[in-house]
């Protein structure tokens, strides 16, 4: 599964205004019920129902929230550059500004994990986390998240 799959360039907010957690969740929702036709409130709710889990902030300004939906036509992804970082309750403590949202049909256990791992993956690359930060464009941001991760972080 590639992000091209699952990430398009509707799903994509490049100058997101929210000034916590739980606006973010709700934006996110909000964003996603209009791309698969699942109430905003029923995705909120099961964003929030995975944070109580535990944080899904992976460190360096950067965030997965995910969650299974049932009846969810297949995986899908919404990204978020925010304005202005928050507090996100991340293992290393802080706020975060880079937030790729992760939704997957209940019992996609395979889909649902490869898409997680190339999200980590490619959110863990510093020179494209640089980038992704300096750009406010939605087609770039696209073009960005979706490129084939390098082979060799030191080439």
């Amino acid at each position: 599964m590639e992000l091209a799959d699952i990430l398009s360039q509707e799903s994509v907010i490049p100058c997101a205004k929210v000034a916590s957690k739980r606006q973010l969740l709700e934006l996110l929702a909000e964003k996603a019920a209009g791309l698969v036709g699942v109430e905003a409130h029923t995705i909120f709710e099961t964003l929030v129902a995975r944070e109580q889990l535990g944080s899904t902030g992976l460190g360096n300004g950067i965030a997965i929230p995910h969650g299974k939906i049932k009846d969810l036509p297949g995986v899908t992804a919404v990204f978020a550059r925010l304005v202005h970082p928050i507090d996100y309750d991340s293992v290393d403590d802080q706020p975060v500004d880079l937030v790729m949202m992760l939704l997957a049909p209940e019992g996609s256990g395979a889909d649902h994990l490869k898409a997680l791992s190339r999200v980590a993956r490619l959110l863990r690359t510093e020179g494209v986390v640089e980038q992704i930060r300096a750009t406010k464009d939605p087609a770039k941001l696209r073009d960005m998240l979706i490129a084939p991760a390098p082979i060799n972080d030191a080439a």
